[in-house]
């Protein structure tokens, strides 16, 4: 993998026990992998972002952050440029937090404070009312609905197989019988091994993957129609309905947001 590796913040110990984050990432930009001894959530406000975690691949949609548990070797790689939010947390915060690598659904209430400490460019609270957002934040983070992973990828190589080629080729409108023949297995089968190894259906993770790569074409300046054309849908309205329902806005509303940004 080729691109700009970025700089690593170095810490011998946190200077705060909650310790904000945020930085703007262009396109192709990588951070090496490494670790430390405190957790830390990571979320792309606009864009994606891909972390590799413990050997594991997880992808950042602005309503999903990447939760690090401490002591966890972990890096990414950001394919197009990105609005970075990040939280270090002290390793005893850090006990009522998944001991895993997983995502975390983001809340409107994090979203906003971890807006509002960005904009007024704060790394730590600095009196009482910042540190009643840090508690809030902290208890938004334990109540957050936790997903292995967002957009998980398969162990086993007949499953790789399929969403290897749909990774390749995201607007394929070929059902799950039509994979199933290429594998030689039953639709049964193949729709049991996506719930089994994925946590999900194949008409979920394709929709996944598709929601991810609009956001990808929005962010590049990609046309609405072309993005609904090489997404696979029979029309821009379509997949303005697909893309509202999972983003909450319209394809050119998160445009807008992302270039204010």
């Amino acid at each position: 993998m080729t691109g700009k590796y970025l700089e690593i913040p170095q810490f011998d110990q946190l200077p705060a026990p909650v310790y904000f984050r945020y930085d703007e990432f262009s396109a192709d930009t990588i951070s090496a992998p490494h670790c430390h001894a405190w957790g830390q959530l990571n979320y792309a406000a606009h864009g994606v972002m891909h972390l590799d975690v413990a050997g594991q691949r997880f992808v950042s949609p602005p309503s999903y952050a990447v939760w690090v548990p401490p002591a966890t070797e972990h890096g990414c790689y950001n394919p197009q440029a990105i609005v970075y939010r990040s939280v270090y947390l002290h390793r005893d915060l850090c006990r009522s937090l998944p001991a895993q690598p997983c995502s975390l659904e983001i809340s409107d209430i994090l979203k906003a404070i971890l807006g509002d400490f960005a904009r007024r460019d704060l790394t730590v609270a600095q009196d009482a009312r910042d540190q009643r957002l840090v508690e809030v934040l902290l208890d938004q983070l334990q109540l957050s609905p936790t997903q292995a992973c967002y957009l998980p990828f398969a162990r086993s190589e007949g499953l790789g197989q399929v969403l290897e080629a749909l990774s390749a080729e995201p607007g394929d409108q070929r059902p799950l019988a039509d994979w199933a023949a290429r594998l030689h297995v039953s639709e049964r089968t193949l729709a049991r091994q996506f719930v089994r190894e994925l946590g999900m259906s194949f008409g979920e993770w394709r929709l996944r993957l598709r929601f991810l790569r609009a956001i990808e074409a929005l962010e590049a300046g990609t046309p609405i129609q072309a993005i609904a054309f090489d997404l696979g849908y029979s029309s821009a309205s379509a997949f303005i309905a697909m893309f509202q329902r999972q983003a909450q806005c319209t394809p050119e509303q998160y445009r807008r947001r992302a270039r204010t940004a």
